[in-house]
């Protein structure tokens, strides 16, 4: 099992998870993170850092957010989308959205 970042994520792009991992198993796209799966050690560290309750452990995963078990794999491992081991600042409206749902059309890949 792994932990997965989820649609809350988007456009706020919070850092915070990133100081606390132990094994630097998360990776930054232009407007949100994600976990990659192969170098997770389900420690559960992040969750409680994170200020938009974005992560989960994979076997929590609610329901409507199945697809971001994949989509954190896929997008892991793609092009750009690089190790990130020290926190950053929120995007500039991460305010704005943090409390929105249903972000997935935002995905900037």
């Amino acid at each position: 099992m792994t932990h997965i970042v989820s649609d809350s994520c988007i456009r706020c792009k919070y850092t915070d998870c990133v100081d606390v991992c132990p094994v630097d198993c998360f990776r930054e796209g232009p407007n949100m993170l994600v976990i990659d799966p192969d170098e997770c050690i389900d420690c559960a560290v992040c969750i409680p850092e994170c200020p938009v309750n974005a992560i989960y452990a994979e076997e929590d995963v609610p329901a409507d957010q199945i697809a971001f078990i994949k989509l954190n794999v896929e997008l892991s491992r793609a092009e750009g989308w690089k190790s990130i081991t020290k926190r950053k600042d929120a995007l500039p409206d991460a305010e704005e959205w943090k409390d929105k749902t249903g972000k997935l059309s935002e995905l900037i890949r």
